[in-house]
């Protein structure tokens, strides 16, 4: 695998279905190199703190393969970032991934946290009122990743692939239970005992101690 874009976004005004909002959505590539730190790339402008960021999700990351589904699918190319990614990865398909799994670039290593969960902004932002609905079908959500190692990216490094050594837990487990909520205790236990993201993991102990009474 490559990467082949670093896309960063600017605070930017998009009109939602009730409200226009201020949002980085509009993720554009940069010549780079760039600094890659806890909290993401220098730079990236991140609008609700509430549901994107943090250091369990800093970097997202999208991959080429990807966008040449969602190509055919849509019947035209699609720009690096057009999915709000941080980083486009050449060969990457994120439904392939297990919560734990490593992306080792050069000097940057990070840890796929969880699946990302499309929103009204990202429709939004494709002109597609339906587009959440079909990004869900799909099964292609990226990776939001924590940062374990800072350093700089650049366009044209290889990344490689660690496989997780814990718990195996798929990416799209996590991704199909956050909408089936079909999991059962013994099902959350083993979510809870892979490297999962903070919003996740809240969201997974709830449903655990509501299950325990």
């Amino acid at each position: 695998m490559q990467l082949t874009s670093i896309n960063i976004g600017k605070a930017e005004t998009i009109q939602g279905p009730r409200r226009q909002e201020t949002s980085g959505i509009f993720k554009r590539p940069v010549p780079g190199p760039l600094r890659v730190t806890a909290l993401g790339l220098e730079g990236d402008f991140i609008a609700s703190t509430k549901h994107h960021g943090g250091p369990d999700q800093a970097v997202y990351v999208y991959g080429g393969a990807d966008y040449d589904w969602w190509a055919t699918q849509l019947g035209r190319e699609l720009d690096p970032g057009t999915f709000g990614e941080n980083l486009t990865v050449g060969g990457l398909e994120s439904a392939r991934f297990a919560i734990g799994d490593r992306l080792r670039l050069a000097e940057v290593l990070l840890e796929v946290t969880a699946p990302r969960i499309p929103c009204e902004t990202f429709a939004a932002r494709m002109g597609d009122a339906q587009f959440v609905k079909k990004f869900r079908r799909a099964e292609r959500p990226g990776l939001y990743c924590r940062v374990l190692r800072e350093g700089l990216v650049k366009v044209g490094e290889e990344v490689t692939l660690e496989a997780c050594a814990g718990e195996k837990v798929l990416l799209l487990e996590i991704y199909r239970d956050y909408y089936e909520k079909k999991a059962d205790a013994a099902e959350l236990q083993r979510f809870l005992r892979a490297p999962v993201a903070i919003r996740a993991r809240r969201d997974l102990e709830k449903r655990l101690a509501s299950m325990k009474g």
